[in-house]
């Protein structure tokens, strides 16, 4: 019998299931297997167009977008890969650097009670007490719900280095006021951040706070004047910043 030489020699069932076979193996090849070897393999066709899309296309091309996308999708399919890949990094090597980024994952995931733990036996090594780790220790306690604890941590850095620019330390020390019950203290740190902060945050907090003490007029005021100064931005900013910019669309009614 002759096959005639129009017909494919090979069906496109057939295709796809090397290509599945090709991208499982490239992803156990490359440590990715988890979770990507189960989608390719569970969602045959479209599990390897995702895989494509946010892990192979991103390293071919580079850009910040994609690689963002890529890291939200890889988070969402499984929470918690990066940790383990950082705890056993720290497994085969105890660094700062590598304990340092294990706590911040630990935050990042909600074990605060674990990162606490980390910052702490990072500042009692001889190059461990630095601001930026004590600022670390400080977003757990905070997260711990030990707000005076994070304050005295706060102000710890505050002592030590006092020519430290640190926009998000600044913006914590404003939260842990806030959670302290020292509120007008609190409004002072949010309004004296905000003309600096890199976002919109320090002002939607202090329009928050200032409403729940019933001073509503103002609160608006600085609310509306966000909503205007964000719908000016280009629309990038506007997407990156659009949970604050939704807050104080609130606020400002």
């Amino acid at each position: 019998m002759r096959v005639s030489l129009l017909e494919p020699p090979l069906s496109t069932g057939v295709l796809f299931t090397i290509l599945n076979v090709l991208l499982i193996v490239h992803a156990a090849r490359t440590g990715r297997f988890m979770p990507w070897g189960f989608v390719i393999l569970f969602l045959p066709g479209i599990g390897a167009l995702i895989y494509v899309a946010f892990e192979l296309a991103p390293q071919w091309f580079g850009s910040y977008g994609a690689q963002r996308a890529r890291r939200t999708v890889a988070s969402a399919l499984d929470p918690t890969g990066r940790y383990r890949a950082l705890k056993d990094e720290l497994d085969m090597v105890d660094t700062i650097a590598n304990r340092s980024a294990l706590a911040d994952e630990c935050v990042a995931i909600g074990r605060p009670q674990e990162a606490l733990e980390h910052y702490d036996a990072i500042l009692a090594q001889r190059l461990g007490d630095e601001p930026a780790y004590r600022i670390g220790k400080a977003r757990a306690l905070l997260d711990l719900g030990r707000a005076s604890d994070a304050v005295a941590t706060l102000e710890e850095v505050k002592r030590l280095s006092p020519d430290l620019h640190s926009p998000e330390g600044r913006l914590l020390y404003g939260r842990a006021l806030e959670m302290a019950g020292r509120s007008e203290e609190a409004l002072d740190q949010y309004a004296s951040l905000a003309p600096t902060y890199p976002g919109p945050e320090p002002s939607v907090r202090r329009a928050q706070l200032l409403e729940r003490l019933g001073q509503r007029e103002q609160a608006r005021s600085i609310a509306d004047e966000v909503v205007r100064s964000l719908r000016r931005a280009p629309a990038h900013v506007r997407a990156n910043e659009r949970e604050w910019f939704a807050l104080a669309n609130r606020l400002a009614r």
